[in-house]
């Protein structure tokens, strides 16, 4: 064999090599649909600095951090409904010649940073951006545009998962907030002030802070375990990235220290390691699955010390007010006047820190708790249970949509009839770029009758209007009803 056989051969042979290799990353790709962003995050082959080998410059250098996330954090927009100063009388309106379209209308509006997760538009931010809203318009670092939908939500967190139709995005890889130390540098990433694309830079201040800013939350089990930093957070960075060096996700921004509304020295962000559960959680079943230990906590404290008028043998850790029967707590033999000092390995020393553990299970897993009573140290195993003192998963209910011209509408429930006082009506969800958008037609908006060249239809539900939208194709109709407030409203448009 001379040398131009041998060096073609092995040019055949690499080339069969790679052919053979991506066949098979094809293959394991396609084989398995991810259960977890950890999967959906390491499935996507993307060459990401690693946490454990990176090395800080000297001088420190945020400049691969910066353009490793920046093309991630994403501008939320959010519409909550119409609405105008007095209700109107839409056949009034009709025939003496108002102005068409939303004139004279007003929509609130909120806007916020959101963290694109997967390559495949997942995306999270903060539940008080996104709470309420109609319609949810993103706006990606290259300035293309997008509408989301809300795949779940958790007040008890402030969290949200949003879904936008694309892929191929880039994304920030999750990082372990547990292993970030006070003083490391971190940066924030966010939109404040309709500022897209900021970054800000800071050390961590402190961890597992409690500020009371959840309070209110339905069944009182909200989850206050954050990360506080100096890097300067405004109206605007809420929902956006904070970062290590590293460009992995330890948090989302979600609150600010200030009497003013303006930065004032510190903010605060959602620990990575409960965004990832809740991120996963959300994904899977449309809601948040909650395990719980079932006993009532307070920090240990001097103030707990004179109030009870004992000595407690500890400085720290969670003192536990009483124990729910029937509960994981109870059968694991947990009693009031017991003190938590660690979950799972890791020193409880408050409140915050035994919430966040506990935050990361769900129904039917296992912790493990060590706890004092009588000056002893003792372990235990609990199984967590849900609110209604099971381990079954709870699964959100999905509402049927229906979709028509590229505008989805759904049912209205009981309870909006008899508010509104109407007998039926659908109502639209999302409307996306069609004619039906030019037309006037808003999320949030409810349709009572549609006015044709044969007279008025009554609409009883969104089988009634899918049906009358097929049998008045090709003409130009009149769409009426209300917003959620009552407001009245229509809108012409050609059925196509």
């Amino acid at each position: 064999m001379n040398k131009r056989q041998f060096f073609l051969g092995m040019l055949l042979a690499s080339l069969i090599g790679g052919i053979v290799a991506l066949a098979g990353v094809s293959y394991f790709m396609q084989s398995q649909e991810p259960s977890s962003f950890d999967e959906k995050q390491k499935a996507s082959f993307v060459n990401l600095l690693s946490g454990e080998n990176f090395t800080v410059p000297e001088g420190i250098n945020f400049v691969a951090s910066a353009q490793l996330v920046t093309p991630a954090v994403v501008h939320v927009k959010s519409t909550m409904g119409f609405g105008g100063n007095t209700p109107r009388d839409p056949m009034q309106e009709l025939f003496g010649f108002p102005p068409r379209g939303d004139q004279g209308f007003r929509g609130a509006m909120s806007s916020g940073s959101g963290v694109i997760i997967s390559s495949d538009g997942y995306i999270v931010t903060n539940n008080h951006v996104v709470e309420n809203a109609t319609q949810i318009d993103i706006s990606l670092d290259n300035n293309k545009r997008y509408i989301a939908k809300i795949i779940g939500t958790d007040p008890t967190t402030d969290l949200a998962l949003l879904k936008i139709d694309a892929d191929g995005l880039p994304f920030v890889k999750f990082g372990d907030s547990d292993n970030t130390k006070i003083g490391e540098w971190v940066l924030a990433v966010g939109n404040p002030f309709n500022l897209n694309s900021t970054v800000t830079a800071g050390i961590i201040s402190a961890k597992a802070r409690n500020i009371g800013i959840l309070r209110g939350v339905e069944n009182n089990l909200q989850i206050e375990s954050f990360l506080q930093t100096d890097a300067v957070v405004n109206p605007g960075n809420s929902g956006g990235a904070l970062v290590n060096l590293a460009g992995e996700l330890i948090g989302i921004n979600t609150a600010i220290a200030s009497n003013t509304g303006t930065f004032a020295g510190y903010s605060f962000a959602v620990p990575s390691s409960l965004v990832k559960k809740v991120m996963d959680d959300l994904m899977e079943y449309g809601a948040v699955q909650r395990g719980l230990l079932g006993v009532t906590i307070r920090d240990v404290s001097p103030e707990l010390e004179d109030e009870l008028n004992v000595e407690l043998p500890v400085d720290q850790g969670v003192y536990i007010n009483g124990v729910n029967p029937d509960s994981g707590g109870e059968e694991a033999g947990l009693k009031p006047g017991d003190i938590i000092v660690g979950v799972d390995g890791r020193e409880t020393t408050s409140v915050s820190i035994l919430q966040e553990m506990v935050a990361r299970k769900r129904p039917g897993d296992q912790v493990n708790v060590e706890y004092i009573r009588d000056g002893k140290k003792m372990e235990t195993v609990a199984t967590l249970r849900n609110f209604n003192g099971n381990t079954n998963i709870v699964e959100k209910e999905v509402k049927k949509t229906y979709e028509f011209d590229g505008v989805l509408f759904e049912n209205i429930s009981d309870e909006q009839k008899e508010r509104l006082g109407i007998s039926g009506g659908a109502m639209i969800t999302t409307v996306g770029r069609s004619g039906w958008r030019s037309a006037g037609a808003r999320p949030g908006f409810i349709i009572t009758s549609i006015i044709s060249e044969d007279g008025r239809i009554r609409i009883s539900d969104a089988d009634r209007l899918i049906e009358v939208l097929n049998d008045l194709s090709g003409q130009e109709v009149v769409v009426l009803g209300m917003f959620n407030d009552g407001t009245e409203y229509y809108f012409e448009v050609e059925v196509d």
